[in-house]
């Protein structure tokens, strides 16, 4: 999908966040040279071509006392990870789940979900509970504490990063 300049600078303003700011497009069209008007109309158009496909927070677990977090692998059926896949996903205490290889014979893993929860044994009662509602509970998984932050923030696309106000 062929994207304008204006666009990716639009993208490129917003993949930080919003600014703190009493009329943050305002704020954004000022670093990309547009109205607020425009930048509200061009992030509507960028949502509705399925360009942006989600416009939401990045927060910081650790901040708000969520202290465990975990990415559960599964070792889940070919014929029935994208069925158990889409379950998961749906659960509200996971907040990514993705389909990847297995790599046999060291690997067998192949549905992966990021669980986070205030102390370990949240994030393992949350593991149980999700392997109950999906129907996955005889299949063999592994949590995977994190035991070190190194990185955490919203991804990058934008290859043209305005100035910053």
């Amino acid at each position: 999908m062929e994207l304008t300049r204006k666009q990716r600078e639009l993208i490129a303003a917003v993949q930080d966040g919003l600014p703190l700011d009493p009329q943050p497009y305002a704020a954004i069209g000022r670093m990309v040279g547009l109205s607020e008007a425009q930048v509200i109309d061009g992030l509507r158009q960028l949502i509705d071509r399925g360009v942006i496909r989600r416009f939401g927070l990045v927060l910081s677990h650790r901040d708000l006392g969520y202290h465990a977090n975990a990415m559960v692998v599964w070792d889940i059926p070919d014929d029935a990870v994208g069925e158990i896949g889409e379950a998961l996903a749906a659960l509200p205490f996971v907040t990514l789940c993705y389909r990847r290889p297995r790599r046999l014979p060291d690997w067998p893993y192949n549905l992966f979900c990021m669980i986070h929860g205030r102390d370990r044994t949240a994030v393992e009662a949350l593991t149980e509970a999700a392997a109950r509602a999906v129907d996955a509970k005889d299949c063999p998984r592994a949590v995977l504490f994190s035991t070190r932050r190194f990185k955490q923030r919203g991804a990058r696309y934008a290859q043209c990063a305005p100035a910053r106000v």
